[in-house]
Order: C-alpha cells, then structure tokens, then sequence
C-alpha cells in the first residue's frame, strides 16, 4: 500500500555517547515523498510538525544524507570556490574581509568611506552587516552609490578587483530583486541575503545570481535560535548541506577562535560540508554518513565573529586557506 511505501522507517537506534536517556535514531525517507528542487518543501517534511510532538521531550536533526539523484535536482553555487578565486585573481591564500562598524547609524556618504579606507588598505571585501537594509539614517540606494564609489576609488588605486556585500534583504522578494538589479547596474560583483528571509526568497535570490553573473553571500543571521541548543532544533552542518544546495556562493560558517560559539571539530565539519566534492562519516567532525555531492559547487566558508590579525596563523591552521577571513 501506499503507507507501506512512504512512511518513514527508522532503521537503527543507539545511544548517545556519554548521555542518559539519549539517543541517535537512525530515519530513512522515500525520495518520491519530496518535490525536486525545494528545500521549503523538504523542510516542511523533516522539521515540520514532527518537532512539535508532545510524544517526544525534544528533537535535534544532527545530519543528513541526501541521495545523488536528488541533489541533481538542486542547482548549487553558480561561482563557487575556483571561478570566484579566477574573478579576482586571487590564489593560494584566504580572501580577506571586514565588515564596516559602527555597523548601524553612519550617513551613505562615511559608510561609504570606511569602505574605501577598508580596500585601500589591502582588503578583498568589506560587508554590510545582517540588520543594513534600508533605514531612516541611510536609504539603501544612498549607501549602494557611495559604497560603489569608494569600491571604483579603491580598485583603480591597487589595480586589484574588489567588492562589497551590498545586502539586499528587504520586506518583499520583488523589493529585493530592485535593490540586487540596482546592486548589478552599479557593478558590484556580490550582494548579501540574511537566512532570515527563509528557504524560497534563497533560492530565488540564487538563481537571479546565477542568471546574472552575480556572486551571493548569505549571513546566517537567525541560526542560533534552532542551532545552538544540544538537544533540540537542527545542528548547523544541516543548515551548510541546504544552503549548499539552494546556491549560495558564501556562508558565515563559524571561527574557532572568535567571539561567537563553536568547538574546532564542529565547525571543521561544517567547512568539510562546504567545500569537499564527496563526505566521509567522521563522527569527531560530526558527519554521520558518506555522501557524494553530486557535482555541486564548492560554497566558500566565511570566518566571522571579533576575529583579529593576530589570530591569522590559528585560522589558516585549523581552516585552510579556501575561506574568506
């Protein structure tokens, strides 16, 4: 029957190392049970209801395997690792970032200086951060012209390319494609989205990327309110596999040392998630199953959270140097 064939089937149970009353179960899903191409309509399955249920205490999705045949049907960074790197011209070390600070309250026009002074000084990329949009003290049309103009200042200056993150997150996907489509007849090579903005406005920002030649950068802003927590919600390296999949060309994908949580094994498993062709079960990184990426595009890890110059060797240590630092 058709109960037989779609229920989900849980396989195998053990338990949590070191943990009382804890256990790992083991989910398989019929493929047929989801629509190709949408993670908004995997989501609604794997993390619906389900966490919800008063029939469990709580509930954390640790990973996931996604089979190659549905992969396919995901379109995956449209730049990637190499084509971003061949972009700038830029090989065998990290890209370097900052993101302007005070990141609320400056006018367009010393927004827009403090991105000059950034890539004159031999940076890569300066960055809006997750809560620039649009507001009383600087429109976004404002700080997209003088933060082009210092970018223009900048790269004639070094004869390097250079960018900023413009963030086009707004209230509706059609103000959104106004700012990314303005972000574009400017010249700017990347524009920014939060992970607030849910699972379709990604996709649909992605694939206006990958039709506009444009490089996507996503802040994970909003994830520690289901990431962080042990015991419920959804481990991050879940949240790496689906953004992978959507096409974002760059995540925030944790420090090590900086200011924000994570222990290096996690988060070296997250930079794995995100850049390796084929994924190996490690358990120390946190990686539950083999997976082959079918084809997919790299997607860069961004280092980010209060991380400073004299922490460079720590982090081209532990993360190498296919990161945005």
């Amino acid at each position: 029957t058709a109960c037989d064939v779609y229920r989900a089937k849980a396989y195998f149970v053990e338990e949590v190392p070191n943990s009382v009353n804890e256990f790992f179960a083991f989910i398989a899903y019929e493929c047929d049970l989801f629509e190709e191409g949408s993670i908004a309509n995997l989501t609604a399955s794997i993390i619906g209801n389900v966490f919800g249920f008063k029939a469990v205490k709580c509930l954390r999705l640790e990973d996931m395997r996604l089979p190659y045949a549905y992969l396919k049907t995901f379109i995956g960074p449209a730049a990637g690792v190499i084509v971003e790197r061949e972009r700038l011209d830029i090989f065998g070390r990290p890209l370097l970032g900052a993101t302007v600070k005070p990141k609320l309250g400056l006018s367009g026009k010393n927004y827009g200086r403090v991105v000059y002074e950034g890539l004159k000084g031999g940076l890569d990329f300066l960055k809006d951060d997750e809560n620039i949009n649009s507001q009383a003290f600087m429109r976004w049309r404002e700080r997209y012209l003088y933060v082009m103009e210092g970018i223009n200042k900048a790269s004639a200056k070094s004869g390097a390319v250079k960018g900023s993150y413009l963030n086009v997150t707004a209230g509706t996907m059609e103000d959104m494609y106004e700012r990314a489509e303005f972000a574009r007849e400017l010249g700017s090579i990347i524009i920014m989205i939060d992970l607030v903005i849910g699972y379709t406005a990604i996709q649909s920002i992605c694939h206006w990327g990958r039709k506009n030649d444009m490089v996507v950068h996503l802040h994970r802003a909003g994830h520690s309110t289901y990431t962080r927590q042990k015991n419920h919600g959804i481990n991050f390296r879940v949240i790496c596999k689906w953004m992978r999949m959507a096409g974002v060309d760059h995540i925030h994908a944790g420090t090590v040392v900086g200011k924000l949580e994570g222990d290096p094994n996690s988060v070296k498993g997250f930079y794995d998630t995100l850049l390796l062709p084929v994924l190996k079960e490690n358990r120390n990184l946190g990686l539950f199953f083999d997976m082959d990426w079918a084809s997919l595009r790299k997607c860069l890890p961004v280092a980010s959270g209060g991380i400073h110059c004299g922490q460079m060797h720590q982090l081209t240590h532990l993360l190498g140097e296919d990161v945005v630092l």
